[in-house]
């Protein structure tokens, strides 16, 4: 073999190898694709994904399908052969990692905030739907958290019922910031409180907290903060338990919502049909944006779906590419959903809001 041959074979593999290594370096993408969709009329994994108890319910019929993405996970970087074929892929979707997960957020904080926003979505889907039921539900002011190193820090405890703030009732969370902004930092405020060890007491006996006002850490800001983020705990009148397994984000509300509904109401939403769909609420109705939405629609229509209820906001993504055989039906609120499925029920399906690209 000559040395031109030898150095020329040389350079080849060593291109080779270098392009081997290129190909499994971890890149800063990672990937979306279609998740699991489930009705929530039904069970999952051997359980009701929802159960009632305490109140008349009523057999359904049909499909009310939350929907899913899954996504690669927050300590996972996707080599380039594995973006190139994700890239290629018409039902996958590579992001930008970070768009996903914020720099420094390990898996577990991803975890955790997820099942915090689930759990979140599901009180609210309680909330919206008994309301539209007008079925009463009460709610109190609580304790959500305690800033460690913070003014209320051993003073006040997650769970405590916020009943009022320097004498002023308390009857939503905004309010506790409002009564405690009043002062300016280093002065006092009175927190009158009943302990979480007492609210299930018949006559829960009530405290008053002196707290010692800090500055605010927030930049260019000067309010006087005591270190605590305060929340609302809602009181239901009978139990609603809602089950799904390795499920998390807000972005179910909406269907849980509507599944509640069915199962308190006689008759049936959907007529028999097969509807999936997805979107936030919040305790009013109100139905928000969602991401991957696309990505979900290819999984519902896989799974079998006809009708999709699509969040307002998301519409115009969505209508981009609208798997065959499915139809985004727009919905803003829960009130738009109810009359969305009335009109499948009726058969009246060219009343129904569609989404425009």
């Amino acid at each position: 073999m000559s040395r031109r041959t030898a150095t020329l074979l040389a350079s080849t593999l060593t291109l080779i190898a270098l392009l081997c290594v290129a190909l499994v370096t971890p890149t800063p993408y990672a990937e979306m694709s279609p998740g699991p969709t489930v009705n929530t009329l039904g069970s999952y994994g051997g359980e009701k994904v929802i159960d009632i108890s305490g109140h008349k319910t009523y057999p359904t019929t049909g499909n009310l399908n939350m929907t899913t993405v899954r996504v690669t996970g927050a300590d996972y970087r996707m080599n380039l052969v594995e973006a190139v074929l994700g890239w290629a892929r018409h039902d996958d979707k590579v992001v930008e990692h970070d768009t996903l997960y914020p720099k420094g957020q390990t898996a577990e904080q991803a975890d955790q905030e997820n099942a915090e926003e689930f759990s979140e979505s599901q009180d609210s889907a309680k909330v919206a739907a008994l309301e539209e039921l007008k079925i009463p539900v009460q709610s109190r002011v609580i304790v959500a958290a305690v800033v460690k190193g913070g003014a209320a820090e051993g003073l006040l405890h997650a769970g405590d019922v916020i009943k009022a703030v320097d004498g002023h009732q308390v009857t939503a969370a905004d309010q506790v910031a409002t009564f405690v902004t009043k002062h300016t930092p280093g002065e006092k405020t009175v927190f009158t409180v009943v302990r979480a060890a007492d609210v299930k007491k018949k006559s829960p006996p009530t405290q008053q907290v002196t707290i010692t006002t800090r500055t605010s850490d927030d930049e260019g800001a000067k309010r006087a903060v005591v270190g605590i983020q305060a929340g609302v705990e809602h009181l239901f009148p009978f139990t609603i338990d809602i089950r799904l397994a390795d499920v998390g984000g807000p972005s179910a509300g909406m269907m849980f919502a509507l599944g509640i509904i069915d199962k308190l109401s006689p008759g049936n939403l959907t007529g028999g049909a097969f509807v999936a769909g997805t979107g936030t609420i919040d305790d009013n109705g109100n139905v928000g944006p969602i991401g991957g939405i696309s990505l979900k629609t290819i999984g519902a229509r896989d799974k079998g779906a006809k009708y999709f209820l699509t969040p307002a906001d998301n519409c115009e993504e969505a209508a981009k590419d609208i798997p065959g055989g499915l139809t985004l039906v727009k919905v803003k609120t829960l009130d738009d959903a109810m009359a969305a499925l009335k009109d499948i029920r009726d058969g009246d399906v060219s009343k129904l809001p569609s989404c425009k690209s």
